[in-house]
């Protein structure tokens, strides 16, 4: 991938042919985030979640550089931000910010999201958003068994 700061960067429903390439920014960028996240999914799980699940049966959007590389995916339902990862070398670039103002023009009457708690970056920036922590659990419903918090915006 490209580390160009200039090149542009577009946000657009992901294709089938987006599948690998969305998965490829979701495990690198989970590796990097929250390495001490055990992931109860192999590689070739997260691709078929891709392929078969996110990128044809939900909202799923992607950020695409130069018009080649997938950076950035995101994915949206029923009112729920529920995935939003960016390959690590393209963070502090603004894509995060434009994926949420996209969320937010999408689901008007509001969204939720769930994070871990580990990942403190993370609350950082949902929060500066205007997304506000309204619960914290010991993470007993979501497969990694990891602790996490819910986020809410309301406009």
């Amino acid at each position: 991938m490209s580390r160009e700061g200039s090149e542009p960067v577009v946000l657009r429903r992901a294709a089938a042919t987006d599948a690998r390439a969305a998965a490829d920014v979701w495990l690198a960028s989970f590796a990097a985030a929250l390495p001490t996240v055990v992931r109860p999914r192999t590689d070739e799980e997260v691709l078929d979640y891709f392929r078969h699940v996110l990128v044809p049966l939900r909202e799923t959007w992607v950020a695409e550089a130069a018009g080649r590389d997938i950076v950035g995916v995101m994915v949206l339902e029923e009112g729920e931000l529920s995935q939003l990862y960016l390959a690590p070398d393209w963070r502090g670039r603004g894509i995060g910010d434009r994926f949420v103002a996209l969320a937010k023009e999408r689901g008007p009457r509001g969204l939720s999201l769930w994070t871990f708690q580990v990942n403190t970056p993370a609350h950082r920036f949902y929060e500066r958003h205007g997304f506000i922590a309204v619960e914290w659990t010991d993470g007993a419903r979501n497969e990694e068994r990891e602790p996490d918090v819910r986020y809410v915006w309301l406009p």
